[in-house]
C-alpha cells in the first residue's frame, strides 16, 4: 500500500509450465519512469506484500468485529474503526476540554510612542520586574496604568538582524488538503476529488488529455532529477538569476513516510495556470494555481526581512516593538503559504511583517502620545476545522494521509460530528459512542497505541517483524476484550432510567430513552400515550436558552408553551400543540455570544411577486430579508451592491453566499449569467484608468484596501480606519 507497484504478468514457461511474476517499480508516473520501470522488472518485495496484509487484517478484525456490537447495543448503521475512531475521539476530548475550560481574566498594556523620527509606532508590554508580563485583575491594572503615566519611556535596547524566511517543501496529501482548506475553503473530500481529476487528465485543445498533477497521495517531498532541472531553468528565465538558488533546495521527509511517489507537482512547470485556464473550471484552475505555485516557489530563494527590536523601559515594565520589512521577496513572489487560524503565533507574525519602525538609539526618551489597556479573558481551545484535524492526525502519526478523506467523511456521514461555522462538533450520538468505545476498548483506540500500530506495521515492511505473530499477538487482546463488551456494554436500545417528571397527558412518570437523535424523554406508558419531550444537551444553545433568565417563550399562534426540539439543522422551539399547531422559531446565537430566540420581524416594504409584506428571518447563514408567504412564495431580497455586471451588462451584481456561508458577488440574472467574484464591488468609477467599478479586499498584511479590478491598473487606496469595514474572517474547511 502507498507505493506504486505493478505486476508484470510475463508469460515465460520455465520448465514448471508456471508464469513468471515480476514487480515493476516507478517512483514517479511519467512516460520516461514507466518505461524504464518495465525495462529493469524485480522480484516481489514479501515484506511489503505482507505489511499490505496485516493492516487489511487489522482493520477488518476492528471494522468487522465492533461495528456489529454498536448496531446491537445503540442503533442499525454505526461503524466503529481503528483510525476512525482515535479521530473521533480526537474531536469529542476537544470538546470535553472546551466545556471544563475556566476563562481567566488578563490585561493587555500598549502604548503609542513617538521618537525624534517618524513614524509613530506601538509597543506592547511584554515583562514586569523581569518577569513575564501578567496582569490579572482590573485592580493591578488600574495601579499599573497610574504608574505608567508618571514614568519615563526609554529606549533600552535596539537590535537589528536579517531574517531570511524559506520556502517550503512542495505539497504532500495532508499539506495539500491543508493548505487548500485554509486558503480555497475546500474540504478534503473536493480538494481530493479535484485533485484526482488533475491527475487523471484534461482536454486542453489539440494537446488531447494531459494529466495536469503527478500523483496526489503521497508522503514524500522528493522532487525527479528531471522537474528539478526543469524548474530551475524556469526560474532563472522568468524571474531572474537573484530568485534561483545555487543548488537546489531539498527537503527530508517525516520520519516513517513511505516515500513512494514523488511530491505533489505540476507534470510540467511550462504550463503556467494561465495557460491552461480556459480548459479548467474555477475550481481546478484554483487547486492547480496552488499546485502550481508551490512547486515553483519550494525551489526559489529564501526571502530576507530587515527585522528590528525596540525594547523600551517604563519604570518596572519593560514593552517591545517588532518591526519586519520585506528586503527581498525571494518565493514571496510566487506563493504565501494560507496562516493557520489556530495558530496565534503564526498570527502574530504576520501581523508585524510590514510594521515600519523609527530610527531610534539607546537611551533616547519617547513621547507617549496614548497608553492603551485592555481587559481579556483566556479563551478555550478551538474546535476542530478540517485543516487542523489532519494536522492534529499527521502530527500524532494516526493513519495514513490517503485515508484522511474517507475519516471525515465517514465520521459525518454516520451523524457522529456535525459542522458549525467549519468546525467538527460531536453529536450526542458521537460522544455516546465514544464513551462506550473507550470504556471497553480503551487501549485500542488510545492515540500513542494507534501510532505505535502504525510503527509496528512499519517493521513488518521493513522485515523486522513477522506478520502472522503480530496479528496473533494483537487478536489475542482483542477477542478478550470483545467477547466482556458483548456482556457487559450498556444496551442503550433497551435502557429506561426513571425520573420524578409526570407526563401532563395521562400522568405516567417519564422516562429516560435512546432515540435516533440521543436521549429524550418518553411516557412510561407507551405505546398508550406517546408523549415525548426533548432532554438538553449540556452546552447546548437550548441549555443555556432554558438555564438563562428568560421566560418561557409563548406560542404566538394558539398561546401554549413553546419546547425545545432537535431537527436536521439543530435545536429550534416548536408549540407543544403540534401537530394541531405547526408554529416554530429559530434558537441562535447574537455576535456578543447570547443565545436567544429569532423573532421575526414584518416590514413595510412588499413582495414584487405576489404582494405580500416582506419579513426579516434569520436562516443557516444569519438574517435575510425574504417573502412572509412562504413557501407558497419563496421569494429572497437580494443585497444589491450597485454595479453594473462586467460579463453581461444587464443585470446588477448581489451579494450572495456559498454553501459554506461564504459571501461572494454574482449577477443576478443566474443562471443566465454566471458571472461572479470574491471581492466587494464598490460603485466607483477608477481614478485612474475609467474601470466602472473599483473592489474593497482584505488581505492580513495591509487590512482593508481598495483596488482596481483591472490587473493593468496599478490603483491602490487605503480607506481610512474609520470608514474601513473590515469583513469577518472566514471560517476554512
Amino acid at each position: 500500500e502507498g507505493e506504486a507497484i505493478c505486476f508484470h504478468l510475463a508469460e515465460e514457461l520455465n520448465g514448471t509450465g508456471k508464469r513468471a511474476i515480476h514487480r515493476v517499480l516507478f517512483n514517479e508516473i511519467t512516460k520516461n519512469a514507466v518505461l524504464k520501470a518495465f525495462e529493469n522488472p524485480t522480484t516481489i518485495d514479501q515484506n511489503k506484500v505482507e505489511a499490505q496484509q496485516a493492516r487489511r487484517i487489522l482493520d477488518r478484525l476492528v471494522g468487522y468485529q465492533v461495528s456489529p456490537l454498536l448496531w446491537k447495543k445503540v442503533r442499525k448503521g454505526l461503524s466503529a474503526g481503528r483510525v476512525q475512531t482515535v479521530a473521533l475521539r480526537m474531536i469529542v476530548d476537544r470538546e470535553k476540554e472546551i466545556r471544563a475550560f475556566k476563562p481567566e481574566e488578563y490585561w493587555n498594556f500598549s502604548a503609542r510612542l513617538r521618537a525624534e523620527n517618524p513614524p509613530p509606532f506601538e509597543a506592547r508590554a511584554v515583562r514586569r520586574d523581569g518577569k513575564k508580563f501578567k496582569i490579572p485583575n482590573q485592580e493591578q491594572a488600574n495601579e499599573l496604568l497610574a504608574e505608567l503615566k508618571k514614568s519615563d519611556f526609554i529606549v533600552q535596547d535596539v537590535k537589528r538582524k536579517e531574517r531570511k524566511r524559506n520556502p517550503l517543501p512542495p505539497f504532500i496529501t495532508s499539506k495539500l488538503q491543508q493548505d487548500a482548506a485554509r486558503q480555497l475553503n475546500f474540504s478534503v473530500k473536493k480538494t481530493m476529488t479535484i485533485a484526482q481529476r488533475l491527475y487523471e487528465g484534461i482536454e486542453l485543445g489539440d494537446e488531447g488529455s494531459v494529466g495536469l498533477i503527478t500523483y496526489m497521495r503521497t508522503d514524500s517531498t522528493r522532487i525527479s532529477s528531471s522537474a528539478v532541472g526543469e524548474v530551475r531553468k524556469f526560474i532563472g528565465s522568468t524571474y531572474g538569476a537573484d530568485f534561483l538558488p545555487d543548488k537546489p533546495n531539498l527537503y527530508r521527509s517525516k520520519k516513517g513516510a513511505q516515500d513512494a511517489h514523488e511530491a505533489i507537482r505540476p507534470t510540467s512547470v511550462m504550463r503556467q495556470p494561465a495557460d491552461v485556464k480556459a480548459y479548467l473550471n474555477r475550481d481546478e484552475f484554483r487547486l492547480y494555481d496552488l499546485i502550481w505555485k508551490r512547486f515553483v516557489a519550494s525551489q526559489m530563494a529564501p526571502a530576507v526581512f530587515d527585522q528590528t527590536e525596540i525594547e523600551i523601559e517604563a519604570g518596572r515594565t519593560l514593552f517591545k516593538a517588532v518591526g519586519s520589512i520585506l528586503k527581498f521577496e525571494g518565493f514571496l513572489k510566487v506563493y504565501q503559504e494560507g496562516n493557520d487560524t489556530d495558530d496565534p503565533v503564526a498570527e502574530s507574525e504576520a501581523g508585524d511583517e510590514g510594521r515600519v519602525l523609527p530610527d531610534v538609539s539607546v537611551g533616547e526618551k519617547l513621547k507617549v502620545e496614548e497608553l492603551m489597556h485592555e481587559q481579556k479573558f483566556t479563551q478555550p481551545p478551538p474546535r476542530y476545522n478540517e485543516a487542523s484535524l489532519v494536522k492534529a492526525l499527521e502530527e500524532k502519526g494516526i493513519g495514513r494521509p490517503s485515508t484522511y478523506q474517507s475519516i471525515l467523511s465517514v465520521i459525518t456521514q454516520r451523524e457522529y460530528v456535525s459542522k458549525e461555522n467549519g468546525r467538527f462538533v460531536p453529536s450526542e450520538l458521537g460522544e455516546v459512542v465514544t464513551e462506550l468505545l473507550v470504556n471497553h476498548f480503551g487501549e485500542l483506540f488510545n492515540y500513542d497505541y494507534t501510532a505505535r500500530l502504525e510503527e509496528e506495521l512499519d517493521e513488518i515492511e521493513e522485515g523486522k517483524e513477522d506478520w502472522v505473530k503480530a496479528l496473533k499477538d494483537f487478536y489475542a487482546e482483542f477477542k478478550e476484550r470483545l467477547d466482556t463488551a458483548q456482556d457487559e456494554m450498556k444496551n442503550l436500545k433497551e435502557e429506561e432510567i426513571p425520573t420524578d417528571e409526570i407526563c401532563e397527558k395521562c400522568g405516567s412518570k417519564m422516562v429516560i430513552r435512546w432515540g435516533r437523535f440521543g436521549r429524550f424523554m418518553a411516557c412510561s406508558n407507551y405505546p398508550e400515550c406517546r408523549n415525548t419531550k426533548e432532554i438538553a444537551r449540556e452546552g447546548s444553545v437550548a441549555d443555556e436558552l432554558e438555564s438563562g433568565e428568560q421566560p418561557k417563550e409563548i406560542c404566538s399562534k394558539c398561546g401554549r408553551p413553546m419546547v425545545v426540539k432537535k431537527g436536521r439543522y439543530g435545536e429550534f422551539l416548536a408549540c407543544s400543540g403540534y401537530p394541531e399547531c405547526k408554529n416554530t422559531k429559530k434558537i441562535v446565537r447574537d455576535p456578543e455570544g447570547e443565545v436567544k430566540v429569532h423573532e421575526e420581524k414584518t416590514l413595510d416594504e412588499k413582495c414584487p411577486q405576489c404582494g405580500t409584506n416582506l419579513v426579516q428571518k434569520h436562516g443557516r447563514f444569519g438574517e435575510f430579508i425574504a417573502c412572509g408567504n412562504y413557501p407558497e412564495c419563496r421569494y429572497i431580497k437580494p443585497n444589491l451592491t450597485g454595479v453594473r455586471c462586467p460579463k453581461c451588462e444587464k443585470g446588477e451584481l448581489v451579494e450572495r453566499k456559498s454553501r459554506r456561508g461564504k459571501v461572494f458577488y454574482g449577477c443576478e440574472r443566474y443562471p443566465d449569467c454566471d458571472y461572479v467574484m470574491w471581492n466587494k464591488p464598490l460603485p466607483r468609477q477608477c481614478p485612474s484608468c475609467g474601470a466602472p467599478f473599483l473592489v474593497e479586499k482584505y488581505t492580513k498584511r495591509e487590512g482593508t484596501v481598495i483596488i482596481c479590478e483591472n490587473r493593468d491598473c496599478d490603483f491602490r487606496e487605503v480607506p481610512e480606519a474609520a470608514e474601513a469595514e473590515q469583513p469577518a474572517v472566514q471560517e476554512s474547511a
